[in-house]
């Protein structure tokens, strides 16, 4: 085989770092980044966010705990008075990889990128190369959805869309509206849809696998911490900066329950507690989003949260082998 045939052959690696909140997967992350002189690229739904730090777990002092800082990308691209849809993140992912596809280090699969997130959707939208509709959001039909019951949206999606409804994330009732959305688009006009990546891409997948017990036990410490670290007085700013109780709602657990707190409607006791048993429950759905991507047909190597050696030996057999 040509040599110029090879190297496009081998193209873009890109680590997959999945696994649910509070298992050390930015941890990990970085410290694969750091160990083969590469960068981050995050899967966070909410970390693209400007100002979202503690109620997100960006973790940012991970990345600057070395000599030289692990570059970074797709954290802090939007304000949160803005809608980052699926499909702008998929979009930008795929520019920021095609921007990376001409750096001679990483073409050519040598020096892998990682993909560092527990959003499952995100990655998964990547990894598999979903279509994702360009459609804007319909504020009439949200409103009439908003009181339905979450069975009866998935119900209704799966009428209107099967395979929409595959795609989607059926735990979250904002996504479920979401394709709804976008099937309610379809009927009247047709769809756009953004480019695709124009390169091979070869992903290694891998997701951090932590006892639940113990993961229960990491989430409450992580809140506590997260709480002392000024978690409150974030959400307080965002208050006083204009944005409002319906936004923070939107922007998921932490910014939903502690705004109720400071509207007075829930004591602080009561907001810890309330977090930490909504935060399990996340977790628990992202661990079956992880489960149903490997039933989905994409490989998955599960790890313990401190098995870098195991990835880093992956990545050397899986370059040798490659070339």
């Amino acid at each position: 085989m040509p040599l110029q045939r090879a190297i496009r052959k081998l193209s873009l690696h890109i680590v997959v770092i999945a696994g649910p909140t509070a298992c050390g997967k930015t941890r990990l992350g970085v410290g694969l980044a750091h160990e083969l002189e590469s960068e981050i690229i995050s899967a966070d739904s909410r970390q693209v966010y400007r100002g979202l730090d503690l109620g997100t777990g960006k973790d940012l002092e991970e990345y600057t705990q070395f000599e030289t800082p692990v570059p970074f990308h797709l954290i802090d691209i939007v304000d949160p008075e803005e809608t980052y849809s699926l499909f702008q993140y998929q979009q930008d992912c795929y520019r920021l990889l095609r921007e990376k596809d001409r750096e001679k280090r990483f073409c050519g699969g040598e020096v892998p990128l990682i993909m560092v997130g527990g959003s499952g959707l995100y990655v998964e939208t990547v990894v598999r190369d979903f279509r994702i509709a360009d459609v804007g959001e319909n504020r009439g039909l949200r409103n009439r959805l908003a009181n339905i019951p979450l069975d009866q949206l998935v119900a209704m999606l799966e009428r209107e869309d099967p395979e929409l409804a595959e795609q989607t994330d059926t735990s979250s009732g904002r996504r479920v509206v979401r394709a709804l959305e976008i099937a309610e688009h379809a009927r009247s006009a047709p769809i756009g849809y953004g480019e695709r990546p124009g390169m091979d891409l070869r992903f290694s997948v891998f997701c951090v696998d932590v006892d639940r017990s113990l993961l229960r036990r990491r989430i409450g410490d992580r809140l506590r911490s997260r709480i002392a670290s000024g978690m409150v007085a974030e959400v307080r700013g965002l208050l006083d900066r204009g944005l409002s109780h319906e936004r923070l709602e939107a922007l998921g657990l932490e910014y939903r329950e502690i705004a109720a707190h400071l509207r007075g409607s829930k004591s602080f006791d009561d907001m810890v507690n309330d977090l930490e048993h909504a935060i399990g429950r996340f977790a628990k759905r992202q661990q079956t989003w992880f489960r149903g991507m490997e039933r989905r047909g994409v490989p998955i190597r599960w790890i313990e949260p401190h098995d870098t050696g195991k990835v880093l030996d992956f990545i050397r057999t899986h370059h040798e082998s490659a070339s």
